[in-house]
Formats: structure tokens, sequence, C-alpha cells
């Protein structure tokens, strides 16, 4: 199949605080793109009601771990709704530094005690191995990635899972598809808001391009194609994997223009 011209990029995601500095800012000045950015995917609370149903409780953990800003707001909505007053002894364990600090909007953070890792689940589970004797609980979403309990599981940690919030796909009955030359997705959330939002969509010479192997799967599994993947060894970022995909197309453009 021949390369298309891409002009116009779809992010399905949020658009970054200053695009122009971002990464995705120094691409469209580069390569004279146009990168638009909607939201596949929202996020809704599980009500309490529901998780009550599903036998869920906060009771009796002494440590909770959070994998996200969504997990640490919807843990205190969570608690709230409960009636379950957090114990000024819990032990709180983090995903990230960054999402440490964001405890700071529900409780004094130099009265807690806080461990965090950096950035991936691997190296929170060396802080979470050296607490193993903790009870914790695991606030998630119904798509939370099953590698990280396997993880908790191998190591025999004695945890509870609770989903206490949603993914679901966002309405995108304003958007034209059609209009875009790539899309990008970093989520299999994101497929599956694809393929429900437009369940007669064909990709034709549409560029996928995904970031995560579970991504890159949902991307398989749902009969597309998938043109650039992230990352890899010499692009670990999805802006430096698109550069080089446009960086190649032009120059095959060039040697067939010869």
């Amino acid at each position: 199949m021949e390369a298309v011209k891409i002009k116009n990029i779809l992010v399905s995601q949020p658009q970054p605080a200053d695009l122009e500095k971002s990464p995705y800012g120094d691409l469209c000045t580069k390569h004279k793109l146009n990168i638009d950015f909607h939201k596949f995917i929202k996020i809704e609370g599980v009500s309490a009601q529901d998780f009550r149903r599903a036998k869920g409780t906060f009771n009796e953990h002494t440590a909770v771990i959070l994998t996200s800003k969504h997990a640490v707001n919807h843990f205190f909505r969570m608690a709230k709704e409960l009636r379950f007053e957090v114990p000024d002894s819990l032990k709180y364990f983090c995903i990230s530094e960054s999402t440490a600090y964001y405890l700071q909007k529900y409780v004094q953070y130099r009265k807690r005690k806080i461990f965090y890792g950096k950035q991936t689940f691997t190296h929170l589970m060396d802080l979470i191995i050296k607490n193993s004797e903790e009870k914790f609980l695991v606030p998630s979403s119904d798509v939370n990635n099953l590698s990280m309990f396997k993880m908790l599981d191998a190591e025999n940690i004695n945890y509870s899972r609770a989903i206490i919030y949603r993914t679901v796909p966002s309405d995108l009955s304003d958007l034209d598809i059609n209009k875009y030359q790539m899309l990008i997705f970093f989520s299999p959330s994101g497929i599956e808001s694809l393929k429900s939002n437009f369940p007669e969509y064909k990709q034709g010479q549409q560029v996928i391009a995904a970031f995560g192997p579970t991504t890159e799967k949902a991307v398989l599994n749902a009969g597309l194609r998938l043109d650039v993947p992230a990352p890899t060894k010499t692009a670990p970022s999805m802006t430096m994997a698109i550069e080089q995909y446009l960086d190649e197309v032009n120059k095959a453009k060039k040697k067939s223009s010869k």
C-alpha cells in the first residue's frame, strides 16, 4: 500500500496544556501538520450501592495502592459515600511522586506514611514487597492493567481489588473521523470507543499508531492494521515514533519522484 500524505492527525487524548511547547507542537511546526486532540474515553464513578452489591469494602485494610489521580479521587469519593473514615494510620503506595503529592488535596501530606515509585508498577512492587505484612486495597477501574495484579499474586501479597470507577466511550458523534490521515491511540479503551462510535469504520489508507503492547494487541484484535507501534528501541515516545514514520514516508516519496 502506498503511503498516504499526512496532513491531519487525531490524538485520542486531551490536548497538552501548552501545545506549542510540547513534542506535538514541534511535530506541527516541522511537518506542517494539523493535530487535533479528542478524548475517546471518560471516567465514571461506581456508586456506593453498586460497590456494596459487589461485596466491596474498605474495612480492615492497612494500606492503599494508588496508580493514578483517578484512583486517588475515586478512593476518597467512595470513602465519603460509604461513610468510611479513612484512618490516619493508613499507608499510601503511589505509582509516582506526582500522584503522591496529589494526595495533598485530601490529607495532610506530612502526617501520613506515603511511599511512591518511579512511574512504573514494577518499581512500586519493590516498596510493596518491603511492606508485605500490610493488607492492601487496590482502587481500580474495570479495565485496569491485569499485569499489576499478576505481580501482586506472584509475590503472595495480601490485597483486595476495589473496582470503584469505570472507563466508558465518549460521545464522538460530532467527530469527522475520515478527516484524518492518522489516528493515535494509547489504550485498548480508545479502540473500543472507536468501534462503538463508528461501527461501520473502515481503516482503508488511514494510518493507526498505538502506544504500548496492550493497545497494539487491541488494534490487531479489532481487525485493524497497526502502522506505527510505540515505544520501540529507537522511539521511546509516541511523538518520536510518529517523527520516524513521517521521515520514512517523505524519503520514500522523494525516491519515487526521481
